[in-house]
């Protein structure tokens, strides 16, 4: 286990192109393995099946084998064993050369010479004329002696001298006597082993070469499959030396390779948003806040030297310079508190600040204190009950924005339309309206449309609203009135239930 465990070890501590080549050069090793052993096996098993069809042939007559010699009691080349047997016949073999110089010896066998031996139930070996192997006996032969007369048995046996063989065994019987006895009839495979064996160096050889070649293929795979990796790491590796956000790579394809660099490719470039984002509030927030502290740093400079000099101001001045001072402070109190409010994350934390809340009671109260910041103007409200699942202190701020952007550009004794039916709030006013130009930017931070620059404000009051009703799963909108009239209309529609849910 201990080696298993380091081996694993040593297998992860390798490069994942190196890894993705050994897997595929292993996995091409297996597949070459397996071919190779079936193709072994089947090629031994047909020519195993070709030597059998062969001994299926051969004649089952031992008088045949013995060309009209008759194979009955007095066999010339018997003995107690094939040793024995094959001892004497190649002495009768010498004695009949010696005997008939002209003929090239017996006739033992028909064209494919088969070896043959014949075993009496007595357990005597005979081998026919002229032949020159014994076959090496089996006690599973005998077995032979009390099946029908046309069966066949087939083993793997060896001749007298080891050499391989295939037997077939069958009953014969012999001529005068009418004994059963036992016909073994051979044919050597040395051939057949020597080519399979030649046929398994030759598949591991293929298989070998098969393998280097995998793994050499793999690793050209690897790198091939991998690059869009190697570019997507160098990409981090340069966004993390430089700092560089929005920095993509080429996207080739639909796989899972491609999916990873186009998710990469939208992730630098949310960053580089939000970094440009983030850029952008610091530089408008520092110019917002630049306009009232210099004006308070010059009243204050102003109270300052007259202190030193000995030179009070008037009472009516310092009263005046006081006055301004408070309503510095009081604009820098609304922008800091805008500022606050647009540094929540853009997507609120699940559960956070939320509840069921009365939308019609925080349009309500939203215009009670509109009417106190418009004194002289007319509030027309009509307001259903509805309910919505938010952020009660959010949306009343919000709310609040849009009423005091109907005031802030209302005439003297102008009309101010609230309405809230079915999750659908509208605030309709009376002023000058909104330049068609000018509403793809009335959401975003800071912007103030040139016309009103005069007026007090952030230019986040809008922005805040947008954010608000986004996180509340609503939608908002800004622009002309919609019977043609003068003014705007904002409109904020809220997901919700006319009850309150149980």
């Amino acid at each position: 286990m201990k080696a298993v465990g380091r081996l694993t070890g040593w297998f992860r501590g390798r490069s994942l192109r190196s890894r993705l080549a050994m897997l595929t050069a292993a996995a091409v090793a297996v597949a070459i393995a397996l071919s190779a052993l079936a193709c072994w096996f089947f090629v031994r098993d047909q020519l195993y099946h070709q030597v059998r069809s062969n001994l299926a042939g051969a004649p089952y007559d031992f008088r045949t084998i013995a060309n009209g010699q008759l194979a009955g009691d007095t066999l010339p080349s018997c003995g107690t064993t094939p040793q024995q047997a094959l001892s004497k016949s190649q002495a009768a073999n010498a004695v009949f050369a010696a005997t008939h110089p002209n003929r090239g010896g017996p006739d033992h066998g028909g064209p494919n010479r088969w070896d043959n031996q014949l075993v009496t139930s007595g357990g005597a070996v005979c081998l026919p004329i002229g032949a020159t192997k014994a076959i090496q006996t089996d006690s599973s032969d005998r077995s032979i002696l009390t099946e029908p007369d046309s069966t066949a048995h087939y083993r793997d046996g060896t001749f007298v001298g080891g050499s391989p063989a295939m037997v077939r065994v069958t009953k014969v019987y012999l001529v005068q006597s009418q004994e059963p006895a036992i016909m073994l009839t051979a044919q050597d495979v040395t051939a057949v082993q020597d080519s399979l064996q030649r046929l398994a160096l030759i598949l591991a050889g293929v298989a070998a070469v098969g393998v280097v070649g995998a793994g050499f293929i793999g690793r050209l795979v690897a790198r091939s499959a991998l690059k869009p990796v190697d570019q997507l790491t160098d990409a981090v590796e340069h966004i993390a030396r430089t700092e560089e956000v929005g920095t993509t790579i080429p996207v080739n394809g639909s796989d899972e390779i491609a999916r990873l660099s186009t998710s990469f490719n939208s992730m630098s470039t949310a960053l580089l948003n939000s970094r440009e984002r983030q850029t952008r509030l610091i530089a408008d927030a520092g110019h917002e806040l630049r306009t009232p502290l210099t004006s308070l740093r010059t009243n204050v400079d102003l109270l300052i030297r007259s202190d030193e000099t000995g030179r009070p101001l008037p009472p009516a001045t310092r009263s005046k310079l006081l006055g301004n001072m408070k309503a510095q402070m009081q604009e820098l109190t609304v922008l800091i508190g805008d500022l606050l409010q647009l540094s929540r994350p853009d997507s609120p934390k699940p559960g956070q600040n939320l509840a069921v809340v009365a939308l019609h009671e925080i349009a309500g109260r939203a215009v009670e204190r509109a009417r106190l910041r418009g004194p002289g103007l007319v509030f027309e409200v009509t307001v259903h009950p509805w309910y919505v699942h938010g952020d009660a202190a959010a949306l009343e701020r919000a709310v609040i924005n849009l009423l005091d952007n109907a005031v802030k550009y209302s005439p003297p004794g102008g009309t101010v339309d609230v309405a809230l039916t079915g999750g659908r709030l509208t605030v309709r006013d009376h002023g000058p309206g909104i330049p068609q130009d000018e509403l793809p930017y009335v959401f975003d931070r800071f912007w103030r449309s040139p016309s009103s620059r005069q007026l007090p404000g952030s230019g986040l009051g809008l922005s805040i609203v947008a954010q608000t009703v986004r996180d509340t799963g609503g939608e908002v909108t800004l622009g002309p009135a919609t019977d043609g009239g003068p003014g705007a209309l904002a409109t904020l529609q809220l997901p919700g239930q006319q009850t309150p849910p149980e």
